[in-house]
């Protein structure tokens, strides 16, 4: 029987863990309703919803990351035990969390006006979804490097990138541009609520009943 790895150790025995509080939680947390309030001030929906649609993806992705830990009792895909003001999931803490909060406006900003234009002759949001995803490959790869992010399965660390970029990032970023374009606004909350909706739902019976996560 499969026995879990250091770093899936370490980072359940921080789960959740209130003493590992640091005030600096607060002034993120301000930060992301600050950028929240901004685009709700413009009437931007298209990056408003564009910006929940990225991190409410973000939080389907940790919540089937943390049930493969659960079922292998081995190890997540990834894990985050370094030091952190708290653990919210086992490859999800609330530096990160923030961070994801944030990246879907910031990134949706980059997007050209008009979703039918074309970069190096393709389609500008598929060019933007592949570099952004490639971006933040990068990003966890120099993670992983100092420790703060871990992998310990052979088919899902740097020698198998695409893995991490196709299942990692890339629908995050299809479905945010996706949900940016939208002509309608209350589409555009309609997909927007159906994602946070099975969050919720997944949170509540493998976290809140089953203890799963």
């Amino acid at each position: 029987m499969a026995m879990p790895t250091d770093s899936a150790t370490t980072a359940a025995e921080m789960l959740r863990d209130g003493s590992c509080f640091q005030w600096y939680v607060i002034p993120l947390l301000a930060f992301v309703v600050y950028v929240y309030a901004v685009e709700v001030e413009r009437r931007n929906w298209n990056l408003l919803f564009a910006g929940l649609a990225f991190w409410g993806m973000d939080w389907f992705n940790e919540i089937w990351n943390s049930l493969v830990f659960h079922f292998t009792d081995y190890a997540p895909l990834w894990g985050a035990p370094a030091s952190t003001a708290f653990l919210i999931l086992i490859g999800l803490n609330i530096e990160i969390c923030f961070m994801f909060a944030v990246a879907g406006i910031a990134f949706g900003k980059m997007l050209p006006a008009d979703p039918k234009s074309k970069l190096l002759g393709l389609p500008n949001r598929w060019v933007h979804a592949v570099v952004g995803s490639g971006f933040c490959v990068f990003v966890e790869v120099l993670l992983n490097e100092v420790g703060a992010l871990t992998w310990d399965y052979s088919w899902w660390n740097t020698r198998v990138p695409w893995l991490i970029f196709l299942i990692g990032y890339l629908p995050f970023f299809v479905v945010s541009f996706w949900v940016h374009d939208m002509a309608s606004v209350r589409r555009k909350a309609a997909v927007v609520g159906f994602i946070y909706g099975v969050d919720l739902v997944a949170v509540i019976v493998f976290g809140v009943v089953l203890g799963w996560i």
